[in-house]
């Protein structure tokens, strides 16, 4: 769904055809909702971390939201998983502009989830209106991957669509599906049950707030 910072994990959407008006598009639909929430869940999130953690962005877009990492915790070293080729470009621009002196901290990497290696852990993995792309049968195992991981306490910060309760909000909802699908490809057709899924997960909410008519909610997990 339209997110200024967060593309799409799975390789069957191609992002890269929205790639260079998907920010102005998210703003003109939720205004500043959702980086209020990507920016909440940073500062509650990354002070509970060590001063040099180990960070996944998966799906992290055009690199707004990188750029805002680091301003909360310049020392991260962060692994920058994105799908869009054109997206990773955007990104890795933005850095090189704003936060050039970071560059070594930070590896872009073209992929999903599955690009992960076995070895690779993290302290913090942050999943900004990702999982609204994942499809319910792609979802257990896209989760299972992004636990897998996790370090012993590692925090978990995600920002995304709550299961909508009202009928605009399924209607939203059932219109980005929709269009999405059509322009790059989102095989995804309705909302994962993301919130139940990650406290079944035996994860315990530290932090959490609700944005634009409680449709989206961010949260800080460990």
């Amino acid at each position: 769904m339209a997110s200024s910072d967060a593309s799409r994990p799975r390789p069957g959407a191609d992002f890269s055809r929205v790639a260079r008006v998907y920010d102005a598009l998210a703003s003109v639909v939720f205004g500043r909702a959702q980086r209020r929430a990507q920016q909440a869940a940073l500062q509650a999130g990354l002070p509970l971390v060590g001063a040099a953690p180990r960070v996944l962005v998966l799906g992290g877009g055009s690199g707004w939201v990188l750029t805002e990492l680091l301003r909360h915790c310049p020392a991260a070293r962060v692994l920058y998983l994105e799908t869009a080729g054109t997206m990773l470009a955007l990104a890795q621009a933005r850095l090189r502009r704003l936060a050039p002196g970071a560059a070594a901290q930070v590896e872009f990497r073209l992929g999903s989830e599955q690009a992960l290696g076995p070895a690779e852990q993290f302290d913090v993995i942050v999943t900004f209106f990702v999982l609204d792309c994942f499809t319910l049968t792609e979802f257990p195992a896209a989760l299972a991957r992004l636990q897998a991981a996790r370090r012993p306490r590692a925090l978990w910060l995600v920002a995304d669509f709550r299961p909508p309760r009202t009928w605009w909000q399924r209607a939203l909802l059932r219109t980005m599906y929709l269009f999405f699908g059509i322009t790059v490809g989102l095989r995804a057709r309705q909302l994962p049950p993301w919130p139940a899924a990650l406290a079944a997960l035996g994860l315990q909410n530290r932090y959490q707030a609700s944005y634009y008519g409680h449709f989206i909610l961010c949260q800080v997990l460990q």
